[in-house]
């Protein structure tokens, strides 16, 4: 198979069949909804919180809230009374098993809930999912973190609805170094090597640094591109800020890093401090006009005609050599 990642991998343009960029349609539909960006905040402390999941949902963004420190039933009867859609995160434990049954006793359900552990591929993963589809089966199932083909076979055979792609590619993750395993480096290949046998949605999850990087994912199969660094360090991102020289940052920190844990145990992220950027409403602006050119470069007016163009791997002796559809 092919080795790359997004930082050597161009997509080539197609004629182009609009008069104005404006004219792209950067929606998807996922789980049942339609959203306006195929992009979702990573459901990391640091990243997304209760006020931000509520703006995202009431101005038709998909969300995941993070599974830390949160009372899920509560969350979820907050998010209906004000008549928005539940988007929750689980873990794989007894306790997260009885917020299922909690949820599912009291009539508040989940609309979408994602399975998140580190390594997905996993038997206590298909027990979740058996459970959450027993006593929620009308929840929209994301699982994950997977990075194989089986991964992704497995998953979707145990009920998932989506699977999520990713082991350690992200800013702040640190499990190729800590374990020797994981897509960091290569996670744009292992998108498409597991995209190529999904017969549901993918989530990339991991590796973005740019704007471009969601066209790429979306080209090699991703439905939605679930981001951290780039929605960090917003005027309203949770994590404290700090001023460095004059210059305000916030902090940003892994799911599995002690900062996020409590303590140094099984350790496989860590902290950094991301400039803040201003507000999250102009970052998602200007990821839409992004990727309403990057539709436009692709000769279409819609997110399936990126999924349609060549692409040359930049560097080494074959370059130029896959331009592949």
């Amino acid at each position: 198979m092919e080795i790359f990642d997004y930082d050597n991998v161009l997509l080539l343009p197609r004629k182009c069949r609009v008069d104005s960029r404006s004219e792209c349609d950067t929606s998807v539909e996922f789980g049942g909804r339609r959203f306006h960006l195929p992009v979702v905040p990573a459901n990391m402390k640091t990243v997304v919180d209760e006020p931000i999941s509520q703006w995202l949902a009431a101005n038709g963004y998909f969300y995941v809230m993070h599974r830390f420190d949160v009372d899920n039933v509560a969350y979820a009867k907050r998010m209906r009374d004000k008549g928005l859609f539940v988007s929750i995160s689980s873990g794989v434990k007894p306790a997260d098993f009885e917020v299922i049954d909690r949820l599912a006793a009291e009539g508040v359900g989940a609309d979408y809930v994602t399975i998140d552990i580190a390594h997905g591929h996993a038997e206590s993963v298909r027990r979740t999912i058996e459970h959450i589809k027993r006593k929620l089966p009308k929840t929209f199932v994301i699982a994950g973190n997977v990075g194989t083909p089986e991964a992704v076979i497995d998953l979707e055979n145990w009920g998932a609805d989506a699977t999520k792609v990713g082991i350690g590619p992200g800013k702040v993750c640190i499990t190729r170094l800590k374990t020797g395993f994981g897509t960091g480096g290569w996670q744009l290949s292992a998108l498409k090597w597991c995209a190529r046998v999904a017969t549901k949605p993918i989530i990339a999850d991991g590796g973005i640094r740019d704007h471009g990087d969601i066209a790429k994912s979306v080209r090699f199969g991703a439905c939605m591109v679930m981001i951290g660094s780039l929605f960090a360090g917003h005027e309203e991102s949770p994590g404290q800020t700090v001023e460095v020289d004059g210059r305000l940052y916030k902090e940003y920190y892994g799911s599995a890093s002690d900062f996020n844990k409590g303590e140094y145990k099984h350790v496989e992220g860590k902290r950094i401090l991301e400039p803040v950027k201003g507000r999250l409403a102009d970052t998602l602006r200007e990821m839409r006009e992004d990727l309403q050119s990057s539709i436009s470069y692709a000769g279409g007016t819609g997110l399936a005609d990126v999924r349609r163009v060549n692409y040359v791997i930049l560097g080494g002796d074959n370059a130029g050599e896959h331009l592949l559809m």
